[in-house]
């Protein structure tokens, strides 16, 4: 049972929070999960969906690079919510259910096929060793530029928060 109420209805809410509730609602289908949870400070959720939303869906990353990245911090993190609706997100952007399940897994990278180890190397060094290694980092530009090595830092930093807020009020998947 999550720790903190987990506010999935607007009426939950004070009148001048519906515009945040509904901008969330709006961009995600629903308020649920970890927005349910951040709207017990509505200006806060609504500033962390906005960041969401850019890196979920607007980055210039690879969708199926992007999910991976997503389920490489969850996992690193043991975030059951977030690899559960990655896992689903990953696979409907056509990433191979082998694939997903080899970085949920932490499988080694030598498994892996060389676009989708170089996403997974980054993200595990950069929670492991809270840095990225030179190597690492310039595979890394060299196959996203610089621009797209930005974004993975980014996505991979707003779903490690994103994974202590639901680890934090144990959110967990339904």
């Amino acid at each position: 049972m999550p720790r903190v109420p987990m506010i999935t209805e607007r009426d939950g809410l004070a009148t001048e929070h519906h515009a945040a509730f509904d901008a969330i609602a709006t961009s995600r289908g629903a308020v649920r999960g970890p927005f349910a949870a951040l709207m017990n400070a509505p200006a806060l959720a609504e500033r962390v969906a906005h960041v969401g939303t850019y890196v979920r869906y607007q980055s210039s990353l690879p969708a199926d690079l992007r999910e991976l990245a997503i389920i490489a911090v969850a996992s690193e993190l043991d975030c059951a919510f977030e690899m559960v609706a990655h896992h689903t997100a990953a696979a409907e952007v056509g990433v191979p259910e082998t694939t997903i399940t080899q970085v949920e897994a932490q499988a080694p990278l030598t498994e892996m096929e060389a676009g989708v180890a170089c996403v997974v190397a980054y993200a595990r060094e950069l929670r492991r060793n809270n840095r990225v290694s030179q190597a690492t980092f310039d595979a890394a530009l060299g196959r996203f530029g610089v621009v797209g090595v930005t974004e993975l830092t980014a996505t991979l930093g707003y779903y490690a928060m994103i994974a202590s807020v639901l680890n934090a009020f144990e959110v967990l998947p339904s």
